[in-house]
């Protein structure tokens, strides 16, 4: 019998919330942290809104010389493990760094400090021809998405498996389902598992700009992130980071250490159809659900919440609503759904891990987040996308799920610990 996965620490750097209790009370109050660009000048490009964090790294433990070897992507990874670290007890104490990994989600790497230094030593752009010794001499970390896991590591102690998974927006859910399934099989005790991404800068903004994914509503930035809306009309991008701390369920309850939720099942699949391209049927998602569940043991009925992808986008909202009309069958009509991009905007890669952190604080406190600015019902997302206000329910078990470019579909099954599996 393989062995089960607790929770038992977690750390979120988002937007509008540094910190697990800011990230709840941000998600519970439906409060929205999108606004117009500040970290470039955005006033060239089509979409000019996200989701920003106001990120002080010196005011969060990084020394002088973290803040200049990191890129920013990183500096949030860290702050996000160190939080995860400090609450998960003594489940770290006297382990044997061989049994400790890390698997880091990111879907863009160190896109601000690439971007950042290629206008440096190409001054500006006017050179063809770069001068490197303008670069910065931590220039191969930015190159590296594995620098992001080796800094974990290094903050960790972990001497197991390290290890990047870089899978577009499902990213985040991919390094979990991946650092719970070394857990199950054997292969280590502990995993600091989440994502990171930081892709707020000009290259990010003209890519989606051009194929026209995010959107253009700027008059109304804390308005413009609309899942499941009628009026949706593209995604706000977003940055953050969630780590979290995994453990053996048992080796972590004979240590004393609280458990705060399981990674109970975790399906992944790829549509092998078009590199932004969903088919309708949502057939591809399904299959990670249904893979999900299989693995967790829950049948449909037994779902509580669906945490969304929920993108904003006309064809993922739809994509998504009929994947999960084909794995739960007429239960899909009474579990309450919500996407908590709606507020904090879509980080990417590092999505998935902070959707994982509030689904688990959805299962510990008994409440569905809202989908804040959904006012005007889309008749082809039929569902019940809880909207506005969070809602009060008996949360036990909660799917959540992720699409990403390239056709990923992941889902995972988190529940609480009450013994009941």
């Amino acid at each position: 019998m393989s062995r089960r996965v607790a929770i038992v620490g977690m750390g979120v750097v988002a937007p509008g919330a540094i910190g697990v209790k800011e990230f709840w009370s941000l998600l519970q109050e439906g409060r929205t942290a999108t606004r117009e660009i500040t970290l470039f000048d955005p006033a060239p490009f089509r979409s000019r809104v996200a989701a920003e964090i106001d990120f002080d790294p010196a005011a969060h433990g990084l020394s002088p010389q973290e803040i200049r070897r990191m890129d920013r992507a990183a500096q949030l990874a860290v702050t996000a493990t160190r939080e995860a670290m400090a609450g998960c007890g003594p489940v770290l104490d006297s382990l044997d760094p061989a049994r400790l990994g890390v698997t880091v989600g990111t879907a863009v790497g160190a896109t601000m400090g690439l971007d950042r230094e290629y206008r440096v030593v190409s001054d500006d752009g006017r050179l063809s021809l770069v001068d490197h010794s303008y670069a910065v001499p931590h220039l191969y970390g930015y190159f590296v998405p594995s620098s992001f896991a080796t800094e974990v590591a290094w903050v960790c102690g972990a001497e197991g498996p390290v290890a990047v998974v870089s899978t577009g927006c499902t990213s985040g859910l991919d390094a979990v389902g991946h650092a719970a399934e070394l857990i199950r099989e054997g292969t280590a005790d502990v995993m600091i598992a989440g994502a990171t991404d930081a892709p707020i800068s000009p290259i990010t903004a003209a890519c989606f700009d051009a194929i026209r994914a995010t959107t253009p509503r700027n008059d109304e930035p804390e308005r413009a992130s609309r899942p499941f809306d009628r009026t949706r009309n593209g995604f706000v991008l977003g940055e953050g980071a969630a780590v979290f701390v995994l453990a053996d369920l048992e080796w972590a309850r004979a240590r004393g250490a609280e458990v705060q939720g399981e990674v109970a099942g975790f399906g992944q699949r790829c549509n092998a159809f078009h590199m932004t391209g969903l088919r309708p049927d949502g057939a591809e998602m399904s299959k990670a659900i249904d893979d999900a569940m299989d693995e967790a043991r829950v049948d449909p009925e037994e779902i509580d919440y669906v945490n969304a992808h929920g993108s904003g986008t006309k064809q993922n909202d739809r994509h998504e609503t009929a994947a999960f009309k084909l794995s739960l069958g007429e239960h899909a009509y009474r579990v309450p759904v919500s996407s908590i991009k709606s507020m904090i905007g879509h980080s990417l890669g590092a999505i998935g891990s902070l959707e994982i952190a509030a689904s688990v604080l959805a299962i510990r406190h008994d409440v569905v987040p809202p989908t804040a600015n959904l006012e005007e019902p889309d008749p082809e997302c039929d569902l019940d996308y809880v909207p506005k206000t969070a809602r009060d329910w008996r949360t036990d078990t909660v799917l959540t799920v992720g699409s990403g470019f390239g056709g990923f579909q992941s889902a995972m099954v988190l529940t609480g610990t009450d013994g009941t599996r």
